[in-house]
């Protein structure tokens, strides 16, 4: 099994560029659902995370912040928690797993450091749950029943 399997390419992603200013990362996020999203230099490679946490977290730095304001403010300026470790196309199926444990998702890098896309949790949970459930249906001969609640 490859990564690519699982990829989310990059022009299918929101991402931001690490000299966008607050508000410019906050309209591009602003009808999105994701809890965290890349960060990328303008060369294109991944240089972090930046979690809604971060965001709260760094307005609390930034007392009586308007809108007009956070044009004036570099996400940069922004501490961010923790950073996703970036993978290869080559990396093992068991370190991606591992590291899709610690992560929502998992940044994936070509070997220039540029950032190509993201390996989702769900992409990899999704892909052991069928297998999984493939595998049953092999042996016992019938379809596995679904979990309760789940479709």
């Amino acid at each position: 099994m490859n990564i690519l399997f699982f990829l989310s390419p990059k022009q299918d992603l929101m991402y931001v560029y690490d000299d966008f200013t607050l508000r410019q990362t906050l309209e591009k996020w602003e009808n999105n659902r994701y809890a965290s999203i890349p960060v990328l230099n303008r060369k294109g490679e991944y240089v972090g995370t930046l979690t809604e946490g971060d965001i709260l977290w760094g307005l609390k730095k930034y007392h009586g912040l308007d809108l007009e304001a956070a044009e004036d403010i570099p996400i940069s300026e922004f501490a961010h928690k923790r950073d996703y470790k970036a993978v290869t196309v080559t990396t093992s199926m068991d370190e991606l797993v591992e590291a899709a444990m610690n992560q929502n998702f998992v940044p994936v890098v070509d070997d220039r450091g540029s950032f190509i896309g993201i390996v989702r949790r769900q992409a990899i949970i999704r892909y052991c749950y069928d297998k999984s459930r493939k595998i049953e249906m092999t042996r016992t001969g019938r379809p596995v029943k679904e979990l309760a609640g789940v479709h």
